[in-house]
């Protein structure tokens, strides 16, 4: 959720920031616990103070993992393999997402703090080249086909395109409202987007930059996360104003199912393979869902870690990762959990 890091940074009012940290799903009621089917197989001591951290993303195919660290303005590269921090990247404003493109051997990060969007070299960590974005940029997808990166101008209502190997900016896509997350549906051939202002999932044509759709998500307040089942043709959609998980069919563009998750839900991934969706959410709760045929079902659902709110799986191992900024010794850690059978 980008806007309780720039409340956190107002150093003047400590009053709004306690408001802005408790009024988070203050209004809905804690849900039920299920044990969460995990088992925590490793814990990765991480460099730094224990400041926020943001999204995180995984090349499946080097076994690295990019993990922003947004209050120190850096990005973490972790060899999941060898279960070693590989090296801190720095300058990098502000970052909040950061995505992994296997294809480009890149990693591509937004600098909120100086609205840019960033390109890393994943094997050296070398900046490539910066672009500009639109006002508080955040989520990131990547266009398989146009090899173009999306950024999610939060504040601007917007999605700046990028040209991922130019890093020149192609277009800039105008959603009306406030956006949250951005997928990239190559089945459909479209961009997804939550404009969370209105509550409300967009597809946009990347070949027309055209808003082609727009899905009314009933039951849903403020629809933040994004997460996208190509094959089976659905998109999963966090709420974070009333701690709600909709399932979109993206064949008849309805809304085909709704469950519960922790309040506060945030980030959200994914795993094929093993049909296994993760939300993550402010609150630390985690929930694990498992899609039978079109239906999810909740494995578990509970408080995992106090700022546990971001979460990345291995299409190949499906392990989890979840950096948290407070592990047992008391600094940050990267948390690496298994689900048990």
């Amino acid at each position: 959720m980008s806007r309780l890091p720039r409340a956190v940074s107002a150093i003047a009012v400590p009053m709004v920031i306690t408001a802005t940290l408790a009024g988070c799903g203050s209004s809905v009621p804690t849900p039920a616990r299920t044990p969460l089917p995990l088992v925590q197989v490793a814990q990765l001591r991480l460099p730094g103070d224990s400041s926020r951290f943001d999204y995180e993303s995984l090349d499946p195919r080097r076994g690295l993992l990019f993990i922003a660290h947004l209050g120190q303005s850096q990005l973490i590269e972790v060899d999941t393999r060898a279960r070693r921090v590989v090296r801190t990247i720095t300058g990098i404003a502000d970052v909040h997402g950061v995505l992994a493109v296997p294809d480009e051997g890149r990693a591509y990060a937004t600098a909120t703090g100086a609205n840019q969007l960033v390109a890393l070299d994943e094997d050296t960590g070398a900046v490539l080249g910066r672009a500009p974005t639109g006002a508080y940029p955040d989520g990131l997808a990547y266009d398989t086909a146009d090899h173009t990166i999306w950024t999610t101008n939060e504040d601007d209502g917007s999605e700046t395109v990028i040209d991922a190997r130019t890093m020149r900016v192609v277009h800039t896509v105008q959603l009306g409202g406030s956006v949250g997350n951005v997928a990239y549906d190559p089945v459909g051939r479209q961009i997804l987007v939550d404009v969370q202002s209105d509550n409300t999932l967009a597809a946009v044509d990347p070949a027309t930059f055209t808003v082609v759709h727009r899905l009314p998500l009933p039951g849903c307040d403020h629809d933040h996360g994004l997460a996208v089942d190509p094959a089976d043709r659905l998109a999963f959609v966090a709420c974070d104003g009333n701690a709600a998980l909709l399932s979109v069919d993206l064949g008849t563009w309805t809304v085909a199912g709704t469950d519960r998750v922790g309040n506060d839900p945030d980030v959200l991934s994914y795993d094929p393979a093993a049909r296994r969706l993760f939300v993550a959410a402010e609150s630390g709760w985690v929930t694990v869902l498992h899609l039978d045929g079109r239906t999810l079902r909740v494995l578990g659902r509970d408080h995992l870690a106090d700022g546990a709110h971001v979460v990345a799986t291995d299409p190949a191992s499906h392990l989890a990762y979840l950096p948290v900024p407070h592990s047992a010794d008391g600094g940050p850690a990267l948390l690496i959990e298994q689900v048990t059978p």
